[in-house]
């Protein structure tokens, strides 16, 4: 499993809601001048009727991404990631890296996940247009390399080093959805386009995630049934 990514998941009117939102924030605390590249804002403690959780709660974009991991349940995100590429942007990332590990949670545990959600709110229709880079088949070699060093060497592979396949840009429109597994490598590329780039980013974790982290990240499709049943996975 790499990526789930559909077209319009997101009706216009919450995209334009959230649009709004990210204005607002913008306007309270806008980026440097000269500010070139990404920047992000980040909304915690997330209400029933924040039009950036709407996003992902209030759409059909919540049923699929649970159906990924049925028997369990999603926990509802509390943060969000608004994600800003400002051109121009003449970037090409040398790597990928893993969320959640630099630093690690106030336990000291990994900021492992179940799965990374995107909604684009502005189109990416072409490469290097601030699109988000990933490594096919990342997820499986970090499983491996955890596999053979333990789960605790997690904290190392914050930029894995060991060979990948080449990486891909992921292209789509305004309400798309992306779907990406925790260990799935990534990077954010240039923006050549001449417009900001615009996507929001839930982490989401099954509901008992943190009691079984240590298996997941050595079998990359444990919280993964439905896929499991279907695809035979490589370890």
């Amino acid at each position: 499993m790499r990526i789930c990514c559909d077209t319009q998941f997101i009706p216009r009117e919450l995209i334009s809601a959230a649009m709004l939102c990210i204005d607002a924030m913008i306007e309270q605390e806008p980026p440097p001048p000269d500010r070139r590249g990404y920047h992000f804002y980040w909304r915690n403690g997330l209400s029933l009727s924040d039009p950036l959780r709407s996003l992902l709660t209030d759409t059909p974009a919540w049923g699929i991404a649970e159906a990924l991991i049925k028997p369990l349940q999603l926990a509802l995100p509390q943060q969000a990631q608004v994600s800003l590429n400002i051109p121009p942007w003449n970037h090409r990332p040398g790597g990928p890296h893993l969320d959640g590990l630099t630093p690690p949670e106030p336990s000291g545990r990994p900021g492992t996940f179940t799965m990374l959600a995107g909604v684009f709110l502005t189109d990416q229709r072409s490469p290097d247009m601030g699109n988000l880079w990933v490594w096919p088949g990342s997820h499986q070699a970090c499983a491996a390399y955890l596999r053979r060093h333990g789960p605790d060497a997690l904290l190392g592979i914050a930029h894995p080093q060991f060979p990948l396949a080449q990486p891909e840009q992921i292209v789509g429109d305004a309400g798309d959805l992306l779907l990406a597994h925790y260990l799935l490598g990534h990077n954010m590329g240039g923006n050549l386009s001449g417009l900001v780039r615009r996507v929001v980013y839930f982490r989401l974790q099954s509901r008992g995630h943190a009691s079984r982290w240590r298996d997941c990240v050595q079998n990359p499709l444990l919280e993964f049934a439905p896929v499991q049943a279907v695809v035979e996975p490589t370890l």
